[in-house]
């Protein structure tokens, strides 16, 4: 059978002006860090510098906090509602117009191709600004509890595998319910969080009430250890969420963690195979594996397992991994290399406990950092790619014969953050929705978002909800929880 490939299909740079160096935002204007050593931004997928971006120290954090206090106490906390919902509106319009700005942008410092940040991740940051500005008049309706009043200032430290994403689910709620921000993106992933400091002047929001300041583990600790934050959000790793959990133990700081996951993508034999096969591409492979709810366990019913795993395999050699720049690229760049580091080591730990490993051995380019797609079949459950979050483009393949079994190795796990269910009968996935413990379950389907549904976990997933209502009471108090 002929095979036909694609011509390359670039997206242009020439839309994304970089600077050589950025600075800390706060109060609403672009100024110098006072401590702290710049440091290098880079392209995952070529290596090169993108910019030198400031290192907020503790006094700059304290800068930000008190500027972020000054805009609640006189501004944003005394302003209506409806007028609040103004500015979401005009931030979401701003994102929208400046979409393309945003998703090179965030292409070029991230390394995910283009069409996943052009058709998913901007979009869908401008529709959660959308959404809540929709609420922020409309709180006492929300049944969130008796007078529903904001918190005060928000510390924010988002990851780096979705940085506008993150930066949105954080930021439009916590403005919609009258609160203002001090925000830290992830130190290998900040300027679209930079852009993003763009707009709110380009929209006139109040100076204070968003801030954003940039850094590593540092800059973090300093956001959440300052007496003047009222509630932190952080979306991260399990080990550091523990780390806050215990840094804010005793004090009167209010706190939403979401954390890691392990995900089980179930498949029953009943199951439109097509279909799920789509759904397991997407699970895992989005974004290169670097998600929180990636479908990174696959569960497949004995009796159609090989079928499923034969079709998987052809379906992984038409993906093409490259250039995330190129609209055609299906995968792309691990986001450093100390992640790639991390994928490869666990990779290697598969193999050694008697997985069996298979890539489809494509080309990678020369420079940046690459990981195949690769899938591990003979899986069992004591394996560490089986119970440890690898945060790539790894799958673990084990199989079940009853639903029963299905439960009871999906949850066999210390995560409990998403799942997903295949099957033609309803009853079964609300059964099955029932058992499973995971605070996102997908029914046939994998990895959809929408700003009205609330997103979470349990266990070592973290806690509280982001999204949709529920995503609103982590950041009002009412006359019960005050």
């Amino acid at each position: 059978m002929p095979t036909f490939d694609y011509a390359p299909a670039p997206e242009s740079r020439s839309v994304v002006t970089l600077a050589p160096s950025y600075d800390l935002f706060i109060n609403g204007e672009f100024v110098d860090a006072s401590g702290g050593t710049p440091f290098a931004t880079i392209n995952p997928a070529t290596e090169e510098t993108l910019a030198m971006v400031a290192e907020a120290s503790a006094a700059d954090v304290d800068r930000a906090v008190k500027a972020a206090r000054t805009a609640y106490t006189r501004v944003w906390s005394r302003m209506s509602g409806a007028d609040r919902g103004k500015y979401l509106y005009r931030i979401a319009r701003l994102l929208q117009e400046r979409s393309r700005e945003f998703a090179v942008l965030e292409t070029l410092d991230n390394g995910k191709p283009i069409k996943e940040t052009r058709d998913v991740d901007v979009p869908l940051a401008a529709a959660h600004f959308f959404y809540h500005a929709g609420w922020a008049d409309k709180l006492e309706y929300a049944t969130l509890g008796a007078n529903p009043r904001p918190y005060g200032v928000v510390g924010q430290v988002i990851p780096w595998n979705f940085p506008l994403l993150m930066l949105a689910w954080k930021i439009a709620p916590a403005l919609a319910c009258g609160n203002t921000v001090v925000l830290k993106p992830a130190e290998t992933t900040p300027l679209t969080a930079l852009l993003f400091a763009e707009i709110c002047q380009q929209a006139e929001l109040p100076p204070g009430v968003v801030n954003i300041v940039t850094g590593a583990g540092a800059t973090g600790q300093a956001i959440v250890d300052h007496p003047g934050i009222d509630k932190l959000a952080f979306t991260g790793s399990t080990a550091v969420g523990k780390m806050i959990a215990h840094a804010i133990a005793g004090t009167r700081k209010k706190a939403t963690l979401e954390l890691g996951g392990k995900a089980a993508n179930i498949i029953f034999d009943d199951a439109p195979i097509d279909q799920a096969i789509e759904g397991i591409v997407s699970g895992i492979f989005f974004n290169q594996g670097q998600v929180c709810c990636a479908g990174s366990r696959l569960l497949v019913q004995e009796s159609i397992a090989e079928e499923v795993v034969r079709r998987f395999k052809r379906r992984l050699e038409t993906l093409r991994v490259g250039d995330p720049l190129d609209k055609n690229t299906d995968v792309g760049a691990i986001n450093s290399a100390r992640q790639l580091a991390r994928i490869t080591e666990l990779a290697a730990v598969g193999e050694a406990e008697g997985a069996v490993r298979w890539d489809t051995g494509c080309p990678l380019p020369k420079n940046g950092f690459w990981f195949r797609p690769t899938v591990f079949t003979e899986v069992s459950q004591s394996h560490r790619i089986a119970q440890e979050e690898i945060f790539g483009p790894v799958l673990s393949v084990l199989t079940f014969r009853t639903p029963g079994e299905a439960v009871a190795k999906a949850n066999n796990t210390p995560y409990g953050l998403s799942a997903g269910v295949w099957t033609e009968k309803g009853s079964r996935i609300l059964w099955m929705a029932d058992q499973l413990r995971a605070g996102v379950i997908w029914a046939n389907t994998f990895n959809r978002f929408d700003p009205t549904s609330p997103f979470g976990g349990y266990k070592e997933s973290g806690y509280g909800r982001e999204g949709g209502r529920h995503g609103l009471e982590a950041y009002v108090r009412t006359e019960v929880s005050a």
